[in-house]
């Protein structure tokens, strides 16, 4: 009997909690949703989850079908707006990912850019001599004072302040050497 029922009174039959005749309803025309969700999107995976979509929300958007026109017209304008809701949303999670893509990627040069230097510092560091290596492990890595690294090493002040001095100027030199072409 509910294959020769009426849309219209299905409608107004599953609006009103009769699942017998939401079930009908969906069975009847879920096709039809997704011919014109595919349609719409041009993709079979997009127009299965919109019929879903759809069919998901049918129950709630019942409240807002009034018989002012056949049960089919007005679900195709559920289906053609539900198509550019999610078109919208898709737009706008797009425009988003673009805002973070953008920054993500400066991150990751940020990140890059201080990996290399950290390689070149760590390159550099092991072609240091091992006093000149150990002096500045101590006064840079470690954050000890002059004093206290000579203290460490067993040398006077004056020979870490030449040390680091003497570790300044290769750097220089490298750095000078690397930029020439």
């Amino acid at each position: 009997m509910r294959m020769e029922t009426a849309d219209e009174t299905l409608a107004e039959a599953a609006r009103d909690g009769d699942r017998a005749a939401f079930a009908a309803l969906v069975t009847r025309h879920y096709d039809r949703i997704h011919g014109l969700a595919f349609r719409l999107t041009g993709q079979k995976a997009e127009a299965e989850d919109l019929a879903q979509d759809i069919s998901l929300a049918l129950p709630a958007k019942l409240s807002s079908y009034r018989r002012e026109a056949r049960f089919t017209t007005w679900l195709y304008r559920v289906t053609v707006n539900a198509a550019h809701d999610r078109r919208r949303r898709a737009a706008s999670h797009a425009r988003a990912a673009d805002g973070w893509g953008s920054w993500e990627l400066n991150r990751q040069a940020g990140i890059a850019e201080e990996a290399a230097a950290l390689d070149w510092l760590t390159e550099t560091m092991r072609s240091l001599p091992p006093e000149l290596r150990d002096t500045v492990a101590l006064t840079l890595g470690e954050e000890l004072s002059q004093k206290e690294a000579a203290e460490v090493l067993g040398i006077s002040e004056g020979t870490v302040a030449w040390r680091m001095s003497e570790v300044k100027k290769r750097l220089r030199a490298l750095a000078r050497a690397e930029d020439m072409p």
